[in-house]
């Protein structure tokens, strides 16, 4: 998956000096919608200090600890009533389905959810959405086309691979053996990744092999490193480049490459420590960076202007919050192109998703 943004609080505090005056003009929407309090009971249009929005990824993982950051910032700029973060499902829907019905009893009225199942996760969002409770998708979209959530707020997974790979290509110099190490195989993600690497590779005309894709490694950092040992060991010197589109596989290969000696471009996901230290030191050749902030923050922001009385003028619409490619030559610079897109997300919202009544 994903890693932690470093310095989150010093670039918030950037950030929200850009948004400011657009946060003070988002003042709420006219009544045009109703939302709900703990137990589905209705409630006209609310202001944000009655709005409480709860994160919910499904389980522990680096990429999820910038929401923490984020929200935080979110409750500041736009007064929300609260805001809270909760891992604790574990990896194991039915978990998160008691973890979510338990935070709405607590009074939480608007949840920013990683489903743990994408196969079944429109089931939990038809469940929150019927008991006028606000939901949006972060971090990741159902499986398929329809999403039962308020809208989607997530990484173009199937873009930001292909451009891993195509920058992965170019720095092999256009031919040789690719590997591609990713998540869990079952999950649609996964299989959008592997079907945007699979592109940059057709586009070379046979130049360059899919040597191997290895799945189901992104449990744990553990799990990652013996995973990437083992692949050294039996094909390390067939393999030029190695993509990575989870974020366990990208930290093991950087180290591990970089270990052995070994003359492997290592495209990285992320913006993980290690990961920025080797594209400055050259281990790494470059990384592809999500906005897992951006996805907070802005998601928070919708919620809120849900509950104010807005609609979404496309129920359920999926919304790419951006990825760039980090190299040597960016290393120092590329948040502020981060920030830049957090910021056009929120104006996008007002000018483009929503529907609000002056």
């Amino acid at each position: 998956m994903r890693s932690p943004i470093p310095s989150t609080r010093k670039r918030f505090t950037a950030l929200a000096a850009l948004l400011l005056s657009a946060a003070l003009a988002a003042a709420g929407c006219a009544k045009q919608t109703t939302t709900g309090s703990a137990g589905g009971a209705p409630a006209d249009s609310m202001s944000p200090a009655q709005v409480k929005v709860a994160f919910v990824p499904g389980g522990p993982h680096p990429y999820f600890q910038p929401w923490k950051t984020a929200m935080q910032q979110a409750k500041t700029d736009f007064g929300l009533g609260g805001v809270t973060f909760n891992e604790t499902a574990g990896w194991d829907q039915t978990k998160q389905n008691d973890l979510l019905q338990s935070l709405a009893a607590q009074g939480y009225d608007a949840f920013g959810v990683f489903g743990v199942s994408p196969d079944n996760i429109n089931s939990t969002f038809s469940d929150l959405t019927s008991k006028h409770l606000l939901v949006a998708s972060l971090g990741s979209c159902p499986a398929g086309n329809y999403d039962a959530a308020d809208f989607c707020l997530s990484t173009d997974v199937e873009t930001a691979a292909y451009e891993a790979a195509k920058t992965a290509i170019a720095q092999m110099g256009g031919s040789g053996n690719l590997v591609h190490l990713t998540g869990n195989n079952t999950d649609s993600n996964t299989q959008r990744r592997i079907a945007g690497v699979e592109k940059a590779v057709a586009e070379t005309g046979g130049k360059v092999k899919l040597l191997q894709t290895v799945t189901d490694i992104d449990t744990d950092l553990q799990t990652a490193q013996k995973a990437v040992s083992d692949l050294l060991a039996a094909k390390g010197s067939q393999i030029n480049a190695i993509v990575n589109t989870a974020y366990n596989p990208a930290v093991a290969s950087a180290a591990a490459v970089a270990q052995a000696h070994l003359p492997i471009k290592v495209i990285a996901i992320d913006d993980d420590p290690t990961i920025i230290a080797g594209i400055k030191s050259g281990s790494v050749a470059a990384t592809v960076v999500q906005n897992p902030v951006g996805q907070a923050y802005v998601g928070a922001y919708g919620l809120m202007k849900l509950a104010g009385g807005c609609t979404m003028k496309t129920p359920g619409v999926a919304i790419d919050s951006g990825s760039f490619v980090v190299t040597k030559a960016n290393v120092d610079s590329y948040d502020a192109e981060r920030q830049a897109k957090t910021a056009q997300l929120k104006a996008a919202f007002d000018s483009t998703y929503l529907s609000c009544k002056q």
